[in-house]
């Protein structure tokens, strides 16, 4: 267990309300970790479910707690919670919508969210149940958005086929991608090559967690198995100033992979140490495609503007390099091309020099 830290100081109230104002992308946000803590006490309730706090209040400063605990066990606590909360197809829906409404008040104008749907069928909620479900509630939201299926790298293959079977039975309703989650150190992406291999025949494009827990072979592995997009990749970092693998950052930028990366959750769950140590400056500076994301809402504590307004405060990070991250995200969403181009064009209007008025010569 590390060194529990203090919760950072909350950003200038100005300072956020600017980086409120960015537009943003979300690509990487786990669904069964960013619920509404009022939704999450209330369907806990409903479902006869001892919360961890009898209040909103005190079940926030819980999650806070074990988000700063040091601890990636106390991290990962939450989601025994959250999963059994969500485990019906109406709790699902209502999850869904609320996660893509919350992103679009936080300014995002394009997201994706992720989860894996056989994590219910424990609870008795078939996966096709819990897909639908999810795809009828993001569909509710204003916000153009799409659902990444994932499979836990920890099972067998076979379960990884079985959740690689369900993301290719909804692509043509909202599903636009596949995730290996799960804990990543000693269970590389490889054990499930075969299913990877028939997703990226299929055509369903790949966002693999790479280089979170695991060092940056893992990052590598993820791509010669098709993955486009790395789910965190921070300790790409370690072949920075490594000569015997400097190529590698090379071969990402050469193959125009993009980082989602998560700072507030890589400094709770050890891969990084502080906001303003955090691989994504040296990782942008050195010129590899990223962006910035919040992982979970819940169990890190953070919104997406809280994460712009920290990268702003602790590191050499500037707003136009916010912008351009989200340039990048929206250049490598699985979304349709249509609505990447919205967002795009949106991004490009806000980054646009705001020149004064012409003054108006009267003759």
């Amino acid at each position: 267990m590390r060194t529990p830290a203090s919760p950072p100081a909350p950003p200038p109230a100005a300072a956020l309300e600017r980086a409120r104002q960015l537009p943003k992308v979300l690509l990487h946000e786990h669904l069964d970790g960013g619920l509404r803590v009022a939704t999450l006490l209330e369907l806990l309730q409903e479902r006869g479910i001892e919360p961890a706090a009898p209040t909103v209040q005190g079940l926030a400063d819980w999650f806070a707690g074990n988000a700063h605990a040091g601890s990636l066990e106390k991290y990962l606590e939450g989601f025994a919670l959250t999963v059994a909360a969500m485990a019906s197809p109406a709790a699902l829906e209502r999850v869904a919508f609320e996660a893509a409404e919350d992103a679009r008040a936080d300014g995002a104008v394009l997201a994706e969210f992720r989860i894996a749907p056989l994590l219910f069928e424990a609870h008795g909620v078939p996966g096709e149940a819990v897909v639908e479900a999810l795809l009828a509630g993001l569909k509710r939201s204003a916000l153009p958005s799409g659902l990444l299926i994932c499979g836990m790298r920890q099972l067998p293959e076979s379960e990884t086929a079985r959740a690689a079977e369900l993301a290719l039975k909804y692509r043509s309703q909202g599903v636009v991608g596949f995730d290996l989650a799960g804990p990543e150190f000693g269970f590389p992406p490889g054990n499930h090559a075969r299913v990877l291999q028939r997703l990226r025949e299929a055509g369903l494009p790949l966002t693999l967690h790479a280089g979170e827990a695991d060092g940056p072979e893992r990052v590598m592995e993820a791509i010669e198995l098709g993955a486009t997009r790395i789910g965190h990749g921070v300790q790409l970092v370690q072949a920075l100033n490594d000569p015997a693998r400097a190529a590698w950052v090379e071969r990402v930028r050469e193959r125009g992979v993009h980082l989602e990366v998560c700072p507030s959750s890589n400094v709770h769950t050890g891969a990084a140490t502080s906001i303003a140590s955090h691989p994504i400056t040296a990782l942008w500076q050195a010129g590899v495609s990223l962006s910035y994301h919040t992982d979970n809402r819940l169990i890190s504590c953070v919104t997406q503007s809280e994460e712009a307004a920290a990268l702003l405060a602790q590191t050499a990070l500037e707003e136009i390099d916010l912008l351009a991250m989200a340039t990048e995200a929206a250049r490598h969403a699985f979304l349709p091309a249509a609505q990447r181009d919205a967002a795009l064009e949106t991004i490009a209007l806000f980054s646009a020099p705001r020149l004064p008025p012409v003054p108006v010569v009267r003759v």
